[in-house]
């Protein structure tokens, strides 16, 4: 086994523990994962189930749904001090400085207690001059945090929400199990990259994960980056995932994509909500319309990188379609926005429990002018703060439509 570092920057810390306790990693020790699968390092969490994945050859989202955002170990114990071994797969670009380390939060009775990374791993490095990848092997990492107190308590470590994860070991100074589910309802969210995380401080403060923690639910996070798509095997992945309450952010990726045009779009958006009823016919369910991204407001997509600062780390995208190419079809986020609210005005009529949320009321006009998106995508970490903190008011609060019943 490979040496353990020191504890990590930001955490409690303790003298080394010598009496080991190794607790096989299971399901159900986990949340937020649908699958696990089995590797020859430990288990790796999927966000999509195998025949989802098997249902897609795309290397985005094969990339997007094994990082683990919203993924959390969860258990219950009195141990002082914990380690965990694990070998991620972090990304790197051809010509630009390394990207920073993805982030283990710890959590103790709900509160944050810690936070670390995992050094080594496999780097994926990809050179976005020519669209080829390789990987290059790296060892196994360990995260330790020390100092917990000495008292039997719930312990969550949320893992990276922008690394491939294979979890090795468990360790700690005190037994471990399961920790009950409660009667904490079950959120269910797919989204984009902004859901998935893009650019928040780390894995329990991207906007769903503190929406979730705001409304106390236990979140189920199927934001996926660059493949909120509209597909028919996500649908049935959100079909078959047990929620008491569930949401869908619909329609940046379409717009960068280019994917489709206002003739598909509309049917897709039905065949996706229908799906989804099969499975849970009268749970609240909230279809949100994009957040304001002004580059593509009026102009269609696709998206385009910038490489103009790449040596420095920064990429900034445009718009690449053209305004006139609206009246073909095009998609942009306006036109997404009004069919979405026409669509599920529409299908209340007959579904009582079908909502609506303009984005921009999340974050709009004057929250660019004060917190804009520095790639011209991607909120930053305090905007993941506003965007969580908003949802949670309008959609958890008194009126909204994942609020608790009255007694």
């Amino acid at each position: 086994m490979n040496d353990r570092p020191e504890d990590v920057p930001g955490a409690p810390t303790a003298a080394p523990a010598t009496d080991w306790i190794t607790t096989p990693v299971t399901g159900d020790l986990l949340r937020g994962a649908l699958d696990l699968e089995r590797t020859e390092h430990g288990v790796l969490p999927h966000r999509l189930p195998a025949r989802a994945r098997a249902q897609c050859a795309d290397g985005q989202l094969a990339m997007a749904e094994a990082q683990s955002s919203g993924v959390r170990l969860v258990f219950r114990t009195r141990a002082t001090a914990v380690e965990l071994d694990a070998l991620r797969t972090k990304n790197a670009y051809k010509g630009a400085p390394p990207r920073p380390d993805g982030v283990y939060d710890l959590l103790v009775d709900g509160r944050p207690a810690g936070r670390g990374s995992v050094p080594g791993g496999n780097v994926l490095l990809v050179d976005m001059a020519t669209g080829t990848a390789e990987t290059l092997p790296g060892p196994v990492g360990t995260v330790r945090f020390g100092g917990l107190p000495d008292r039997v308590k719930d312990v969550e470590i949320w893992l990276p929400y922008n690394e491939v994860t294979q979890l090795v070991a468990l360790r700690t100074d005190a037994p471990v199990e399961p920790r009950p589910d409660g009667a904490r309802r079950k959120w269910l969210h797919h989204g984009s990259s902004i859901s998935q995380g893009s650019d928040a401080a780390s894995p329990s403060t991207t906007w769903p994960a503190l929406a979730g923690a705001l409304g106390g639910v236990e979140l189920t996070n199927l934001g996926l980056g660059g493949s909120a798509l509209l597909d028919p095997f996500t649908a049935r992945a959100l079909r078959d995932t047990p929620a008491d309450l569930i949401s869908v952010k619909i329609g940046i990726n379409l717009v960068n994509t280019d994917l489709m045009r206002l003739r598909a779009f509309g049917p897709a958006v039905h065949g996706f909500l229908d799906t989804i009823r099969e499975g849970h016919p009268t749970a609240p369910l909230l279809v949100v319309s994009p957040l304001l991204c002004p580059i593509h407001e009026d102009t269609p997509g696709p998206s385009a990188p910038d490489f103009t600062d790449f040596g420095a780390g920064k990429v900034r995208f445009r718009a690449a379609g053209d305004p006139s190419e609206r009246a073909g079809g095009k998609l942009t986020l306006n036109v997404v926005r009004d069919e979405l609210a026409r669509l599920v005005k529409q299908r209340a009529a007959d579904d009582p429990n079908l909502h609506y949320l303009d984005g921009r009321d999340l974050y709009g006009e004057a929250d660019f002018d004060e917190l804009p998106l520095p790639d011209q995508l991607h909120p930053d970490a305090a905007a993941h703060r506003r965007i969580g903190e908003r949802f949670a008011a309008a959609v958890f609060g008194s009126g909204g439509p994942f609020a608790t019943a009255p007694a």
